[in-house]
């Protein structure tokens, strides 16, 4: 396992960390079993993954309460734990520069900073983030100051915020500001953007990046096909994000990259670019996908050898760059 500095801070962190929102349940992405994730956690902390990024919001607190539990078995190095505070009411997504003003009043980022203590058995969160973050968050000021009272009285060691779905640029002034230690953006081969101007600003001001959704929800990992998308059950995540037509389009688009991957080196998977896409961007100092099971942890944690994807090849995959916010239900399809 590589490690990387966690921008300002004094951290080394594993260059793959755990996203947490699959273990969450609630039907999100299917199915867990508790008992499972947790022997996953394990298996990737022994692996060297230092990292975990959740949420109050992943199955309404219940991916806290599974890491928790792994917490109590896992007796060796410390693991980062990273969390979220969603805003008391979410703007709708076509929504493109709402209030600030009443998001993240300080009772409440408080109450679930100690509910979210609670359910992961810790006295400090490494990294407590804004799930959504809105720009006008420069002018109204509450959230920093409620940050800042919790990270005086201990309850948590940094804070950050999380990018509202595909807004690079909602975090660029942020960055620049001097109010974080982290930004969490969506960074992946379809979503190129943040690698123009979000993480050359981060990286130059030192602010850490976590890098999500690195498989597009899981098109990304090569193994889907047209009749995937029946297997998704009614309230699954990724029913609702490839509706319509967007799941086949997203397919063909996946099918030229696997070609084109196939072409440059018939030995490497579209899962394998996918993360090694991410980790090739220096200011990325960790990216989080999710992992449900052993075999995902160690197919994941290969791709961590300090070997980048070779310039060529990053060149040609900057024509892939496809940014379609389709956690927006209002999005449609490209008809490119």
């Amino acid at each position: 396992m590589q490690y990387r500095k966690f921008g300002h801070t004094q951290w080394d962190v594993s260059e793959i960390g755990f996203g947490g929102w699959q273990i969450g349940g609630g039907g999100a992405f299917g199915q867990v079993d508790d008992r499972h994730s947790v022997k996953t956690l394990l298996e990737a902390w022994d692996r060297g993954v230092n990292l975990v990024d959740t949420a109050q919001m992943y199955g309404k607190g219940h991916s806290e309460e599974v890491i928790g539990k792994a917490l109590k078995e896992w007796h060796h190095n410390h693991i980062y734990i990273a969390s979220k505070v969603q805003p008391v009411q979410w703007p709708h997504p076509n929504e493109l520069d709402p209030t600030m003003t009443g998001r993240y009043p300080k009772a409440h980022i408080r109450k679930q900073c100690e509910d979210s203590l609670t359910r992961l058995g810790v006295d400090t969160i490494d990294l407590y983030q804004l799930h959504g973050w809105f720009p006008r968050g420069l002018e109204d000021r509450e959230w920093h100051e409620a940050l800042m009272e919790l990270q005086k009285e201990g309850k948590i060691r940094e804070f950050g915020v999380s990018i509202r779905d595909y807004r690079p640029q909602d975090g660029i002034a942020l960055a620049e500001a001097g109010l974080i230690q982290a930004e969490q953006v969506v960074y992946n081969i379809f979503e190129q953007r943040p690698a123009e101007e979000l993480l050359p600003v981060c990286k130059k001001n030192g602010v850490a990046v976590l890098a999500r959704v690195p498989f597009d929800e899981g098109s990304l990992i090569g193994s889907w096909v047209p009749e995937t998308y029946e297997t998704f059950a009614p309230g699954d995540v990724r029913r609702s994000y490839f509706k319509g037509e967007r799941f086949l389009r997203t397919l063909e688009k996946v099918d030229v990259i696997k070609r084109m991957i196939r072409e440059y080196d018939a030995t490497m998977t579209l899962a394998e670019v996918a993360l090694r896409f991410c980790l090739s961007d220096e200011a990325v100092s960790c990216v989080i996908p999710g992992m449900r099971n052993v075999e995902e942890v160690e197919a994941n944690l290969k791709v961590s050898d300090g070997q980048p994807l070779p310039t060529e090849l990053l060149q040609q995959l900057k024509v892939f760059n496809w940014p379609r916010n389709y956690h927006n239900p209002d999005t449609l399809v490209d008809p490119l």
